[in-house]
């Protein structure tokens, strides 16, 4: 079986998967199908993504693996995070709105400056 082409060869432009075969059966299903955030990855990401896997995740465990440096590691990480569409760092939890007024209110009395409002808007501890 051959990977699934992302651009045409002819102009550039972006393949849609229209057809889908089975060989066991015969069966051929016929429309345009999604191929999801991953579809965008190269096979290198792929593979590091299998490593990724096969350690549980403990991106110290792949420095012999992959013969690279944790740093290194880090960034081709991090460079697939945002292949699929995120930031890389922790995800704060939403605020409420009370917490957001009480915020806006403290920045409002001047006991907080602009700058640490924003970071308390967007989820940080202070």
């Amino acid at each position: 079986m051959k990977a699934v082409l992302k651009q045409c060869p002819v102009c550039g432009g972006e393949l849609t998967i229209t057809r889908l075969h089975c060989d066991a059966c015969d069966t051929t299903i016929e429309g345009q199908f999604y191929q999801g955030r991953f579809s965008n990855l190269t096979p290198e990401q792929w593979e590091f993504l299998e490593a990724f896997i096969r350690v549980e995740g403990k991106l110290k465990h792949m420095e012999p693996i992959l013969n690279l440096s944790y740093p290194t590691i880090r960034n081709r990480l991090h460079e697939i995070i945002r292949a699929l569409g995120y930031e890389p760092g922790p995800i704060a939890p939403p605020l409420d709105a009370n917490a957001r007024h009480q915020i806006l209110e403290r920045l409002d009395r001047g006991e907080i400056s602009a700058e640490e409002a924003m970071r308390l808007l967007s989820g940080e501890e202070e």
